[in-house]
């Protein structure tokens, strides 16, 4: 345990796994207090116990990003249990599933509505209910995900794309109207991570993971913990005129 951010709080939307465990185990362990909001409840369980097990202190809050009431719950337990809240990472999503990539005229509706209703929708409730608990502290620091996916284009990715891209304009729009008030709000923008669903997708269709090998100039493909460390980096005082800017965490995948 280190001392960076003790005394502080942090919400961690899609905490339960991947990327998120890995942000809200490392909140823990540089001394902030953690909320894990998700709707995956064992999952969750299990980063909270890890977090535990390290000494740190994490509460869980079963959160479904797409509904404001969730949303508002989970600030709100993070308030009421920790007594405030400093830091966000905006992180629950619905991937670019390879399963089911397709041309842009081929994707269902109730797709899109998806991808949107969570990856979109879900970034702008929790600043809403973020925002508005910071603005009543005096300041604070969010950090949304959005993906590489949201500063190019990706074919058969579009709903996806779509989404992330809108996770970029709204984390520009929040910044300037902010900022001035103490409130930094940044994006993450990862390559393609190795998280438990992209080490499934690996599993069902071995010749993928070449693929995306090779699509990273670094040769390799992420780790959750480095985006997790961009994560606080970007929410910690060494980020501190650092604003409304998407940090690609992507070993060169955007560059080309």
């Amino acid at each position: 345990m280190t001392e960076r951010f003790a005394g502080r709080v942090a919400l961690v939307t899609g905490g339960g796994l991947g990327i998120g465990r890995a942000a809200a185990v490392a909140f823990a362990r540089d001394g902030a207090k953690v909320v894990i909001a998700d709707v995956l409840e064992d999952e969750s369980a299990e980063t909270v116990e890890t977090i535990a097990a390290a000494g740190g202190e994490a509460v869980f809050q079963r959160t479904d990003v797409s509904r404001a009431d969730d949303v508002a719950a989970a600030v709100d337990r993070a308030v009421d249990t920790f007594g405030r809240l400093d830091y966000a990472f905006n992180n629950a999503g619905v991937g670019g599933r390879s399963a089911n990539v397709r041309a842009t005229a081929e994707f269902d509706e109730a797709e899109f509505d998806e991808y949107i209703a969570v990856n979109l929708k879900g970034v702008w409730l929790s600043m809403k209910y973020e925002i508005r608990q910071m603005l009543a502290q005096g300041g604070g620091a969010i950090v949304n995900m959005s993906s590489g996916a949201g500063l190019v284009g990706v074919k058969n990715l579009g709903p996806y794309c779509a989404s992330k891209h809108g996770v970029m304009g709204l984390t520009k729009v929040a910044a300037l109207e902010y900022a001035a008030q103490g409130i930094r709000v940044n994006a993450v923008c990862p390559g393609v991570i190795l998280t438990e669903r992209i080490r499934g997708e690996f599993e069902e269709s071995p010749e993928l993971e070449a693929v995306r090998h090779a699509a990273h100039p670094i040769g390799r493909m992420g780790e959750t913990r480095e985006v997790a460390d961009a994560v606080l980096w970007l929410c910690s005082d060494e980020a501190s005129f650092v604003v409304g800017h998407g940090l690609a965490v992507d070993g060169g995948y955007v560059v080309p």
